[in-house]
């Protein structure tokens, strides 16, 4: 396919900018990535007019509009979805939101207030995204995944994710906590160290944490650096705390 093939395809959600592998590993899509920096390679920046005065960027990638058939709520207010990004029908976006090209939405999720989710990111079904999350893009290296965050994921407000961290099904991130490839995570339930950028177990309950600084000078201050804590895992309670209201959808 040419890039103009592949963006559509990645709108449509036919083509997914990462996928699972036979092993069930996440993986980039490189065949896709580079469709996207070619059509920005194609395009030429310009004015944008009627519904988008004053705005410019490139010609080939406008933001997109949403019809009643799409079954996507867009409510008013500043929110943007630029082209190539899948948004399935029964998602919400609460303004001001933005989602970025190549970025796969899946039904049933929220996006609320000043929630990003970057390029190529990929969100699963009935995700509650809340206000001011962060959910990075990775466009290059073409060959490094993004962000994934899996299905029934709750993500409370300020949460930054980058660096193709995965959080696995039924996870709840509090909010407040970053998660990065140089960030440990420390699963005291189990009382251990996660690898180096590994993906947050399925029904992981992770809040933010402090580590000392390490180095007399350090003590001496009693300096601490972020980490993220798992402190728990899903139950019955915390299902009936997390159930998200229909009549919202």
């Amino acid at each position: 396919m040419n890039w103009q093939q592949t963006i559509a395809a990645l709108e449509t959600g036919s083509v997914r900018s990462a996928y699972r592998d036979e092993t069930g590993n996440w993986q980039a899509n490189v065949d896709a990535k580079q469709a996207i920096l070619a059509a920005f390679k194609a395009g030429e920046n310009t004015e944008f007019n009627g519904v988008y005065p004053g705005f410019v960027d490139k010609d080939n990638l406008p933001p997109r509009q949403f019809k009643v058939e799409d079954k996507v709520r867009l409510v008013p207010g500043g929110s943007s979805v630029r082209r190539g990004a899948y948004v399935a029908p029964g998602v919400i976006i609460m303004p001001p939101a933005y989602i970025n090209i190549g970025a796969f939405v899946d039904s049933g999720t929220m996006v609320d207030s000043h929630a990003l989710i970057g390029s190529c990111a990929q969100v699963g079904k009935n995700v509650h995204v809340s206000a001011a999350v962060q959910i990075g893009g990775v466009l290059e290296p073409v060959g490094a995944k993004p962000v994934i965050i899996e299905d029934d994921v709750f993500l409370g407000a300020g949460v930054v994710i980058v660096e193709g961290i995965v959080v696995k099904k039924g996870a709840v991130i509090a909010p407040g906590v970053s998660l990065s490839a140089s960030v440990p995570v420390y699963d005291c339930v189990n009382q251990q160290m996660l690898e180096k950028g590994a993906a947050i177990p399925e029904r992981a309950v992770v809040v933010p944490g402090t580590r000392p600084v390490k180095g007399d000078w350090g003590n001496e201050l009693g300096l601490t650096m972020a980490c993220a804590l798992i402190v728990k895992y899903r139950d019955e309670k915390s299902d009936a705390s997390l159930t998200l209201e229909s009549v919202l959808r």
